[in-house]
């Protein structure tokens, strides 16, 4: 889990429960995609919520959040 610590003292990180983020302090939290199926079966990851792009096709709904986490890290993590 990549916590990035700004310097005004607030943490980004994508949610993840390793750590229990409300020892932190408040918390918001905020949704970064949707992973949903077509009517064949396919996985999307949508990235339209942070200005990103659809992720997919892919065979398995694990490589669609495999694939969102990659690209929020990447993406969205760093972003200020």
């Amino acid at each position: 889990m990549q916590l990035l610590i700004q310097p005004n003292g607030h943490v980004r990180c994508l949610y993840d429960e390793l750590i229990d983020l409300r020892k932190l302090g408040q918390m918001s939290v905020e949704r970064g995609s949707m992973v949903e199926p077509d009517d064949v079966g396919n996985w999307f990851a949508d990235l339209a919520i942070v200005n990103g792009p659809t992720l997919g096709p892919f065979t398995l709904r694990s490589q669609a959040l495999a694939a969102e986490r990659q690209w929020l890290e990447c993406h969205w993590l760093l972003r200020s």
